[in-house]
């Protein structure tokens, strides 16, 4: 009895109460930080390899014609399907590719800080920068990619870094900011058959995102008011 009371005791102190977990896993250097970077890599690793199935899939049965069925065509209703469709389409091998690196990079670090807030604040990018498209996007065009997605994952690690004062979001933020310091303009005005509408709106869906589901600062326990006589 004694070691199954050790045994269980031990594992309870190694999992502990969900809050427990999620700020240990949130503090940078610790087992449990690494432990969740390193799922998040993995995870978004196996992301990708179903990006590139559904373009061999749209090259095999006609180029472009799973883009036009999916994809975001702005102020038509027979369009607006691609809102929850179009970042997992691409025009072409190229375009794909372009986008695959910076989606595992932001993508793991963003995975890394919850899996729910993941979930949440993709949905919530989504919208944003889909809708966002549909409204104000030119009406003779096709917009796909996952390009918005990540510009929203950007947004999301720079704004969780500054609300939640974790620094080492920010600093990723900035260190893939200067490695594609290149794709920053996409989100000004630019007559290049590119989304800046979907990389801006992405972008402020990632604000959004992180301070809708920013994580709690634990209170500081309360002082012991015991008084011994």
């Amino acid at each position: 009895m004694a070691g199954l009371a050790l045994a269980w005791n031990y594992r309870k102190m190694s999992y502990g109460a969900p809050e427990a977990r999620a700020e240990a896993e949130a503090k940078f250097g610790t087992d449990a930080f690494y432990a969740s970077l390193g799922r998040a890599f993995v995870t978004m690793c196996a992301v990708i390899p179903v990006l590139f199935l559904i373009e061999a899939i749209d090259v095999g049965i006609g180029s472009g014609q799973l883009d036009v069925a999916g994809g975001i065509i702005p102020h038509r209703v027979d369009g607006l399907d691609g809102v929850l469709f179009s970042p997992f389409l691409h025009a072409g091998w190229d375009h794909l590719y372009g986008n695959a690196v910076p989606l595992i990079l932001v993508g793991t670090f963003a995975l890394a800080g919850g899996t729910k807030r993941f979930i949440w604040s993709t949905f919530v990018i989504v919208l944003v920068s889909g809708l966002g498209v549909w409204f104000v996007g030119d009406p003779n065009s096709v917009v796909v990619g996952a390009s918005g997605v990540i510009f929203g994952y950007l947004g999301l690690l720079v704004t969780r870094g500054l609300v939640e004062r974790s620094w080492w979001n920010f600093g990723v933020a900035a260190f893939i900011g200067l490695l594609y310091w290149y794709q920053l303009y996409n989100i000004l005005p630019t007559d290049q058959p590119v989304s800046w509408q979907g990389h801006l709106l992405g972008l402020l869906g990632g604000v959004i995102a992180a301070i809708l589901f920013r994580r709690k600062r634990p209170r500081p326990a309360k002082p012991d008011t015991t008084f011994n006589f």
